[in-house]
């Protein structure tokens, strides 16, 4: 198969401009933009072909998206309808990545960020982020879903525009991602992969890959995959998680806002939605840095570890197939867990000669 296309031809403007067809945008809209999107498919080089089977793997590599997550497709939206509708404070509840993501596109437009987050939850990157762009943060002695009760009663009481995943223009700019597989690949995936943890995401790339078969564009939508960690996989065990407890932050989320959306989603088109252990992710966070130069967070490894568990379990068969692979983040996202796991560097004296013997160079 060829590489992937990418993106429309021409200067990218966001994903409300590339796709404005699809979303619910008028000329009234003031169109508030990072200039998110239009993020690399990117071939395997060594996981993929390494797995049994034959899988045609590709990673959605989300982690240049502005600030560097996902989240940017859906905030775009968000942010661009609470400016149309006289918004002067967004508020999210927010475990990193919709932080940093909320507070850029509110100072973009004008407006005052509130982020309420999990007290020692929050990977130190993401958290630098939102206060950088100017957030006001409060740390609450609580887990991700006391943050989110909090922000919506004030949401449902006071006029401060919430930009969590509930708020529906998120899903609708985060679709936009599954026409961008489907445009780069010139078809609709057979299997897309995806670590869960509010939901949202898998949610809204199920939207996506709906809305472009109905329109015609694609044939077919592919079977959706999710992903959880084994100590925050409400989806999985079916009820909420009380305390939940994975290092991967971003999916440290014991009762998805979007559950049954993503339920819908893994039902209709006959997916699944499975754990994987930490240890799991771990072990696909540092494939990805190490096998194929793509650093993300880990969260991301959930999705990888995912893929990589049912290939050697046989469940892909042996006909051709093409998973695609959400990589949620940036690795930047969670710098202390890099460093954590880095080995510490070599030590040579400040003489050409050493180094030389150290990597045992010939001439």
């Amino acid at each position: 198969m060829d590489e992937p296309r990418q993106g429309p031809a021409g200067r990218w403007h966001g994903v409300i401009e590339a796709y404005r067809q699809y979303l619910p945008v008028s000329d009234e809209t003031p169109v508030v933009t990072l200039l998110e999107g239009d993020t690399p498919l990117i071939r395997s080089r060594h996981i993929g072909p390494s797995l049994p089977g034959n899988i045609q793997l590709y990673f959605k590599y989300e982690g240049t998206n502005p600030t560097g997550s996902f989240k940017d497709r859906g905030m775009t939206m968000a942010i661009s309808k609470a400016k149309e509708e006289g918004a002067r404070i967004t508020m999210c509840a927010s475990t990193g990545n919709t932080s940093a993501s909320a507070a850029a596109y509110s100072a973009a437009a004008g407006m005052q960020s509130v982020v309420l987050i999990p007290e020692g939850y929050v990977a130190l990157g993401k958290l630098a982020q939102a206060l950088a762009h100017g957030a006001r943060a409060i740390q609450v002695a609580g887990n991700f879903d006391d943050c989110l009760k909090i922000v919506r009663d004030i949401t449902d009481n006071y006029p401060v525009t919430l930009v969590n995943s509930l708020n529906p223009y998120r899903l609708e700019g985060q679709k936009t991602a599954a026409f961008e597989v489907c445009d780069a690949l010139g078809r609709a995936p057979d299997f897309h992969v995806l670590p869960v943890g509010n939901a949202g995401n898998i949610s809204a790339y199920w939207m996506g890959y709906k809305e472009y078969q109905q329109a015609g564009v694609t044939e077919s939508v592919p079977h959706m995959l999710g992903w959880q960690a084994a100590g925050a996989a409400p989806l999985v065990l079916g009820k909420p998680v009380a305390n939940p407890e994975t290092l991967a932050t971003a999916i440290r989320i014991g009762n998805p806002a979007r559950w049954q959306e993503a339920a819908a989603a893994v039902e209709e088109s006959g997916g699944l939605v499975r754990i994987v252990t930490d240890d799991e992710i771990l072990a696909a966070y540092a494939q990805l840095a190490s096998q194929e130069g793509i650093f993300a967070e880990p969260a991301s490894g959930a999705g990888v570890a995912g893929v990589i568990k049912l290939a050697h379990e046989g469940f892909f068969g042996a006909e051709p197939v093409i998973v695609v692979c959400t990589v949620t983040g940036h690795g930047l996202k969670d710098p202390d867990r890099a460093v954590a796991l880095a080995p510490e560097p070599e030590k040579a004296p400040p003489q050409t000669a050493a180094v030389v013997e150290m990597l045992a160079l010939e001439t």
